[in-house]
């Protein structure tokens, strides 16, 4: 694969096993997987509670996550389900990240309940590791060439996707942002942050809801270097649910302070007048 300033060739297939095909695409998910895993895994041994329970989480993570991600494919593309069910379904193709999402959670939030643990506690932990799964997966998209990239550019770093599986009907050669990059640093940033902060003092559940208002934020702004037709006005369908998560997160740390706050400040004037 040349550098991105030239034309590189894109991987949709690493290579055939007989009549298996391996797809790019589905072996950076895998990694992305077994990424999260291995930091939960050392997250959850740093807390002193069983390693071994990161694979059961993620394994959750990964069933829900998958199946959310192609539900809510096949949502958005309700009308050519319709036309052609067969070919949507067994396809390689076909996912959406915040369905992924969702289904990832419900499925955590599942097996959480099944063994008797804090939710809250639980997602704190897992939310760097989505955020860092996240960032290796869209490597995947982008070695695919599946048509999560942006509009035309004349940038340094404008690649072009000549064996896309899904194209936009720009002519052949023509370099536009590399949007699946830009969010793979983005989410590892995000993971920077978020594994940076574990460790400090935080009210439970402030690291989940961190990780949803930066990356409701980071894909926000990254829908705008993406070519994804508006839903709401000049909102894309991202985007929209962008803000929710933003709104719902930003509102759930404000409770959080104002709990916090409510707890704190009586036990410090307490402290002090004892001190007199």
């Amino acid at each position: 694969m040349s550098s991105l300033g030239y034309d590189p060739h894109m991987y949709p297939v690493l290579l055939h096993v007989g009549p298996i095909t391996i797809y790019s695409y589905g072996v950076m998910m895998a990694l992305g997987f077994l990424a999260a895993g291995w930091v939960l895994s050392k997250e959850l041994e740093r807390q002193g509670k069983d390693p071994n329970f990161a694979s059961t989480l993620v394994l959750w993570a990964a069933v829900g996550g998958l199946l959310g991600a192609r539900l809510f494919f096949l949502f958005e593309e309700w009308q050519a389900f319709l036309a052609d069910p067969w070919s949507f379904i067994f396809t390689g193709a076909g996912f959406t990240w915040y369905g992924g999402l969702i289904g990832g959670v419900v499925a955590v939030t599942w097996c959480v309940q099944r063994y008797g643990l804090s939710w809250l506690a639980v997602m704190d932990t897992v939310a760097p590791a989505i955020a860092l799964g996240h960032g290796i997966g869209r490597i995947g998209c982008h070695l695919a060439g599946d048509g999560d990239w942006g509009p035309p550019t004349t940038l340094p770093w404008g690649v072009a996707y000549p064996q896309a599986i899904v194209g936009w009907n720009f002519p052949p050669g023509v370099r536009v942002h590399p949007s699946p990059l830009y969010e793979t640093i983005a989410y590892v940033l995000i993971f920077a942050i978020l594994w940076s902060r574990r460790s400090m003092p935080h009210r439970a559940g402030s690291l989940f809801w961190t990780y949803l208002l930066l990356s409701g934020i980071a894909r926000f702004l990254l829908e705008f270097v993406r070519v994804n037709p508006p839903l709401l006005f000049w909102l894309s369908q991202a985007q929209v649910i962008s803000v929710c998560l933003v709104v719902i997160s930003a509102f759930m740390l404000f409770i959080r302070r104002e709990e916090h706050s409510a707890v704190v400040t009586p036990a410090l004037r307490l402290a002090r007048e004892k001190r007199r």
